[in-house]
């Protein structure tokens, strides 16, 4: 898995109130909560957020409440990777069962500017900041989770186990 994108950067503890605000649930279709990703942290976000951009951020990216809308919110809103320096539990487990790439690296993250154009291959844990040239390691992803978040996350990837 490669991804390239533009970089939009947030601090620590995001939490899923602000990736998607709660009265927004109403729904779970994924393109009505990709108009509100981020809505109540950047206003713009929607606005400037391309097919393919990377979010990145601090520690405790996720936390709060267990509500699988906020990976499907930001995969929905086109961006293709979020990379932190950890990220709550139950949000890293959300992201992987919905899909969404995530992964830790400490040092890229403190490295990475808002707007830095990166790229990313998830095969190798390698990520380049094609802004600055410098490179990062994180850790790449098991075959089966990889395998899974290829199928679209859990649920697709039980029903392509489920038809062999």
């Amino acid at each position: 898995m490669k991804f390239s994108g533009t970089t939009h950067k947030y601090g620590r503890d995001i939490d899923t109130d602000v990736i998607i605000p709660a009265r927004y649930l109403n729904t779970s279709i994924p393109e009505e909560l990709a108009k509100h990703c981020m809505e109540d942290l950047d206003a713009g976000f929607v606005g400037k957020v391309q097919p393919g951009d990377i979010l990145v951020a601090e520690e405790n990216f996720g936390c709060g409440s267990s509500r699988e809308h906020a990976p499907i919110s930001i995969k929905a809103a086109g961006v293709s990777v979020i990379i932190a320096k950890s990220f709550a539990r139950i949000f890293y487990r959300n992201a992987i069962n919905t899909g969404l790439p995530i992964m830790e690296s400490p040092e890229a993250v403190d490295a990475i500017s808002d707007g830095d154009l990166l790229s990313v291959d998830a095969d190798t844990g390698t990520i380049t900041n094609e802004t600055t040239g410098a490179s990062f390691q994180a850790q790449p992803f098991p075959p089966f989770i990889k395998d899974m978040i290829e199928q679209g996350g859990l649920v697709e990837s039980v029903k392509q186990k489920l038809l062999r």
